[in-house]
């Protein structure tokens, strides 16, 4: 008891800031029909290395804590935007057979990557997301491709899968894909929230499978799910969700995807770094 007391000067403030990374994952998720994972995943490897976890392992740590979170917030999200009717149905029935399948075979095979591949998916994605935000370079790439079925499935695939390894709900690939296939933006960002669930629920157990054996995981981990972590990211995630989705109704989000472009820039200029030098 006395060592828990002697520990709190030092987790309070880790708590806390877990806690406001959730607050802003929640609104994120809301608001732009994105996980939340660009702001939880760099935010957790950050404070899971001060913690002193091995660095073999805390970016997988940091991307299936933060597909856990996912799943309660792409929920909570998605009613929200269901309410508002803007998740699509027949585009569920698209994109979730394949999200599912994807995303659990990249949690799954998350144990065979290190912590480096993983900074490098995570950066250079981070870079294409930035870019993607500011110039439509996926609709100058994707432009000339059919609003067909497989066009769908195929890109639900890949998503997925990427998704699993960066711990994203997918919204910020998702969305510009389906509105380069002729979706209202409304209508995918409501249905990217939607899919987040899809994407994060099979992917988590796979990491829980990946992470099951695993030496050195921090206490109250499954697989590589850190439960405390979970719990309090997604205090913040689950309140801020519906209040991001409100906002996303009302007003424009063209100025907060440029923020998110230059968080993104950052985040992902760091990890490229940390994954070359350490």
């Amino acid at each position: 008891m006395d060592q828990l007391i002697e520990l709190v000067p030092t987790l309070l403030p880790m708590a806390l800031w877990l806690v406001g990374a959730g607050v802003a994952a929640g609104i994120m998720a809301g608001l732009l029909g994105v996980g939340g994972g660009i702001v939880m995943v760099p935010v957790m490897a950050t404070i899971f290395q001060l913690m002193g976890i091995s660095p073999d392992i805390l970016m997988h740590i940091a991307v299936a804590t933060s597909l856990a979170v996912i799943v309660p917030t792409g929920i909570s999200s998605a009613r929200s935007h269901a309410k508002r009717g803007a998740v699509s149905r027949d585009l569920l029935v698209l994109w979730a057979p394949a999200m599912v399948v994807a995303s659990f075979l990249g949690g799954l095979s998350a144990g065979f990557y290190s912590a480096f591949t993983l900074r490098i998916v995570f950066g250079v994605m981070a870079f294409f997301i930035a870019i993607n935000s500011i110039v439509p370079l996926q609709k100058m790439l994707m432009g000339g491709l059919s609003n067909s079925p497989i066009t769908h499935r195929v890109s639900a695939t890949f998503i997925g899968y990427i998704s699993s390894l960066m711990g994203i709900g997918g919204g910020s690939l998702s969305v510009p894909t389906m509105t380069v296939l002729g979706t209202p933006v409304h209508t995918a960002v409501g249905t990217s929230s939607a899919l987040g669930v899809f994407i994060a629920f099979p992917a988590v157990i796979g990491f829980v499978i990946s992470g099951w054996n695993v030496a050195d995981l921090p206490a109250l981990s499954v697989g590589y799910v850190s439960i405390p972590a979970m719990a309090m990211l997604a205090i913040g995630a689950i309140l801020f969700a519906p209040v991001g989705a409100m906002i996303a109704h009302k007003l424009s989000a063209t100025l907060l995807k440029r923020v998110l472009a230059v968080y993104l820039l950052i985040v992902g200029t760091r990890m490229i770094i940390q994954a070359l030098f350490g």
